[in-house]
């Protein structure tokens, strides 16, 4: 039985996590198949730093709106339990992975790293081994997939991870396999009309032409057959 998957995505105060820059939200959603479910996990972290001003301006969070938020060590084992033996799907995930890890290490030396307790499938890989030499972030995806009805003004760890699922369900054959699918069947069923009626146009009908003679021994049989088992027959 395959893993559940998992869309995840994290926002976090900066990019480098060597510099020492944290986590400051978590988002899941749960798949089914190719589908979203209602299960998502999602929280608020306070970093216990300050935000960069660049970070800040993408997913749009400031430290005063984190200061009443737990510190990762208060949801570590939530976020544990809700991915442990599950199949992560990250966008970029060596960047969301290494900040996990980072996090897990700081919270407890006994915490296992996110390779040993989850499969790891990175939508950025993926992407760009199916448009080699093209834009690959989620944003450029989203409008290759025409995914629309989300508000971008500012990043999100649980809004970005609701559009990733939408992704990768494009990605891993999605709506674009179904339209193939569909257009194959059309396309088959059009050149089969196609040659019926070149068939039919070049069909030729023979005309039979019976004698008098002929129609003679054909009531003659008849009539005998009717004697024979006593009703009168259908085709005279």
């Amino acid at each position: 039985m395959e893993n559940r998957h998992i869309v995840l995505d994290t926002e976090t105060t900066g990019l480098e996590v060597e510099k020492g820059h944290r986590i400051i939200e978590i988002g899941g959603v749960v798949m089914n198949g190719r589908k979203k479910t209602s299960e998502t996990f999602h929280v608020y972290i306070n970093p216990q730093r300050e935000i960069d001003k660049e970070a800040q301006a993408v997913h749009g969070i400031s430290n005063e709106e984190l200061q009443d938020k737990p510190i990762f060590s208060e949801i570590a084992e939530d976020l544990l339990e809700f991915i442990d033996g599950s199949t992560l799907v990250i966008h970029n995930a060596d960047f969301d992975v290494g900040f996990l890890d980072a996090e897990f290490r700081i919270a407890s030396s006994t915490y296992p790293s996110i390779s040993d307790i989850c499969q790891i499938k990175d939508t950025l890989a993926i992407a760009r081994n199916k448009f080699p030499g093209q834009r690959n972030s989620l944003d450029a995806l989203s409008k290759r997939f025409e995914i629309n009805g989300y508000d971008r003004s500012f990043h999100g760890a649980l809004l970005d991870a609701n559009i990733l699922a939408d992704v990768y369900s494009n990605l891993t054959g999605g709506q674009s396999k179904i339209n193939f699918a569909n257009k194959f069947e059309a396309d088959s069923k059009k050149e089969d009309k196609k040659q019926k009626s070149k068939l039919l146009n070049n069909l030729e009908i023979t005309k039979i032409v019976t004698s008098k003679e002929d129609e003679l021994l054909h009531s003659k049989r008849l009539k005998e057959i009717e004697e024979k088992i006593g009703k009168k027959v259908l085709w005279d």
